[in-house]
């Protein structure tokens, strides 16, 4: 079994690569933001079922386990997540929906997104270095 073939590492890399495909889009959408009738598009993010595992990428997931009774046990219910579905302006008279504030604060949100997975990848690498002793 090959360390990137780990769950946690297999996720991570697949959540880096989502990020840096929804980069591009952002920016497409930035810069048609004159395109006559261009609408501003965006990607889905991966979801996890409420047992841990990914909803479509078929991989087995890391799921909650209680080992002791003194543990809170886990409800399995989605945290609220704020999702922005429709832009806070109106539409251009040549029927461009781009708005460049929207798509400013979802590229510096996804940028953000995008240096944590990549942090959690490298210290998760760096964690079974150490535990293999090297």
């Amino acid at each position: 079994m090959s360390v990137t073939d780990l769950p946690l590492v297999a996720m991570l890399r697949n959540r880096m690569q989502w990020q840096q495909s929804r980069q591009k889009v952002l920016a497409e959408n930035v810069a048609n933001a004159d395109t006559p009738g261009f609408r501003a598009r965006d990607l889905k993010a991966p979801r996890f079922q409420p047992d841990g595992s990914v909803a479509a990428a078929g991989l087995n997931g890391i799921g909650m386990e209680r080992t002791s009774l003194v543990h809170l046990a886990g409800s399995g219910q989605p945290a609220p997540s704020e999702e922005r579905t429709s832009t806070r302006f109106e539409m251009m008279p040549s029927g461009n929906a781009v708005s460049l504030e929207d798509e400013m604060l979802k590229a510096a949100d996804n940028q953000g997104d995008y240096q944590l997975a990549s942090l959690l990848y490298r210290k998760s690498l760096q964690t079974l270095r150490t535990a293999v002793g090297r």
